[in-house]
């Protein structure tokens, strides 16, 4: 598989716009490159029904779970990313209308990374608001 030897391929229109427009998709570096893993894809497909299907499914369901991975993980970052935003101006709010002093606020930091690190980061408002309005 080291040396390649080029190829004429001729494609209708429709079908480089094709290869062109799922280039990404299919991780490709090139038109060559696409083609080359269509075809590998095409023959394993109808390869399913020999023993070497095990190679061709292998790569499917790799692929599909790598997707299923990437599109998870852009969903959660960006939620993470809102939710930040979110935390973000609830601070800037709750410090503008805050009595609070710089002590008081370290000494909060620290009962809250405890609470979060003994709770799993499950945070119940009823306790912190019971445990505020202690004397």
């Amino acid at each position: 598989m080291a040396n390649k030897e080029k190829q004429a391929v001729w494609l209708y229109p429709e079908t480089k716009e094709l290869v062109t427009t799922h280039m990404a998709a299919a991780n490709a570096k090139s038109q060559s490159d696409f083609i080359e893993k269509a075809i590998r894809f095409y023959a394993g497909y109808l390869d399913t029904n020999s023993e070497n299907m095990t190679e061709y499914l292998g790569a499917t369901v790799a692929a599909v779970m790598d997707g299923i991975v990437k599109g998870s993980e852009q969903r959660l970052s960006r939620a993470l990313f809102k939710l930040a935003v979110q935390s973000a101006i609830q601070s800037h709010i709750l410090a503008a209308v805050s009595d609070v002093s710089e002590t008081d606020v370290g000494k909060l930091y620290g009962m809250c990374v405890d609470d979060v690190r003994r709770t799993n980061g499950i945070i119940d408002f009823r306790s912190a608001f019971k445990y505020q309005r202690e004397d």
